[in-house]
């Protein structure tokens, strides 16, 4: 299953990664991906993946509080 490569931001205090940007798809190399450069644009397999895979993240920055979800929802409950 092929791979989208993110860069963003991680919030240390909860560990969640806000993305920024795609920088790079990295190709599984299999013939029943959809995504990937081997699979044959004639291919009409049900079978074959159509999504891709878990996303990796790469920091290009770290913040050292909650993200913005996180901190929404704690503001919610304190109400």
């Amino acid at each position: 299953m092929c791979q989208q490569i993110a860069e963003g931001t991680r919030w240390t205090r909860c560990g969640h990664f806000q993305r920024h940007m795609v920088v790079a798809i990295m190709d599984c190399n299999s013939g029943r991906c959809e995504r990937s450069y081997l699979h044959p644009p004639s291919c009409r397999q049900p079978t074959c993946i159509r999504n891709f895979g878990p996303e990796v993240q790469k920091d290009i920055d770290r913040v050292d509080e909650f993200c913005f979800a996180c901190r929404a929802a704690m503001n919610r409950r304190q109400r």
